[in-house]
């Protein structure tokens, strides 16, 4: 394990950028989100949450596929780039990371998408342990450890860093982790006996903070693959769906959500097939040439909830597609959220 102090971070930053962008929490207007930094950037360590996820640096939110463009009537099509030059993303906290592995499911897996793939290869995850989990949080319900990013079970850190009063400390966990120590290791000191104890006990102090969380003993009884009939047709979806104002709030802040659409851009001489996240809360999600195939908000609503709680846990060996981030809790307009859902269906038993 290696240390750097807190008011040398900037020279960290400096000499990783030196060679490979560099992804952070930065504070813009009064908001904390992952942004390309530059020195010119305000880095933001200390906020607990970004509004958004740092799954934007591996699933952006919109990007081009290819262009074709127009000579007289000849049409070239032009694909676009896959990424090639190697970043890091610093910051990011235990459930994000799970988030990524959440993504990895299902953009590695058989088609591979190749943009997705070509940024994980190129990308290095500096995973850093929450110094103190908020109110919203309940990561230890889907497994996830907000003390120590280095039982990262599913292999996504690269590097575990852990902010304990004016020191960061610095743990390699993979091969892409070593090579990034090794590129700023004039930087770092090594950590004797007492800076492992400093370590334990910030872990100590995170777990018990942990333990006293509102949302921490929730129950996901009766949520798996096996319950997939009983909790589609549970009359609680009518009554609960209500408040939804169909805004997709949640889905943009969701470090785990995956759905996109694809698109045309006309660019006056050619076009631009991009594409772009999407929301399964929108009444033109899945939308065909027929129609759509989910007809009201209500079931658009089930389908969420039932995506993350049921099926994708059914078809990725109970891999939940839920993190316990909060980032939901928190931005939700009409306060409905992934918490709300599970008690709502322990209250009535998973009414049939």
């Amino acid at each position: 394990m290696y240390k750097i102090e807190k008011e040398n971070l900037e020279a960290l930053f400096r000499k990783i950028a030196e060679s490979q962008d560099l992804i952070l929490p930065v504070k813009k207007a009064g908001q904390t989100n992952f942004g390309l930094w530059n020195e010119e950037e305000e880095a933001d360590l200390d906020t607990l949450k970004t509004v958004k996820s740092g799954k934007d640096a591996f699933f952006p939110q919109s990007e081009t596929l290819y262009t074709v463009v127009r000579d007289g009537k000849k049409l070239t099509v032009e694909p676009e780039e896959l990424r090639n030059r190697p970043f890091v993303v610093f910051g990011m906290k235990a459930c994000d990371v799970k988030g990524v592995a959440v993504l990895d499911k299902v953009f590695l897996a058989d088609p591979v998408d190749t943009f997705y793939a070509a940024r994980r290869d190129h990308g290095t995850i500096v995973a850093m342990a929450c110094h103190e989990p908020e109110e919203s949080c309940f990561c230890k319900v889907f497994g996830t450890d907000a003390a120590d990013p280095s039982a990262d079970a599913d292999g996504v850190a690269d590097i575990a860093v852990w902010m304990v009063q004016d020191s960061l400390y610095w743990k390699a966990l993979t091969e892409k982790g070593e090579a990034l120590t090794e590129a700023v290791k004039e930087l770092l000191t090594d950590a004797d006996a007492s800076d492992e104890e400093k370590v334990s006990a910030e872990k100590d102090a995170i777990h018990n903070i942990v333990e006293q969380l509102p949302y921490t003993h929730l129950s996901l009884e009766g949520w798996d693959g096996n319950a997939a009939d009983e909790k589609f047709n549970s009359p609680v979806w009518e009554t609960l769906y209500k408040p939804c104002l169909a805004c997709g709030t949640c889905t943009f802040v969701c470090p785990t959500c995956q759905c996109y659409d694809i698109k045309d851009y006309d660019t006056g001489h050619g076009i631009k097939r991009y594409r772009c996240w999407d929301s399964c809360m929108y009444s033109d999600f899945t939308m065909m040439a027929h129609g759509n195939n989910r007809t009201s908000q209500m079931q658009r609503f089930r389908q969420r909830f039932m995506h993350k709680l049921v099926y994708f846990p059914a078809n990725n060996n109970g891999m939940y597609s839920c993190v316990g981030c909060g980032r939901c809790v928190e931005k939700c307009p009409s306060s409905l959220n992934i918490v709300k859902v599970i008690k709502a269906f322990e209250k009535h038993g998973g009414e049939k």
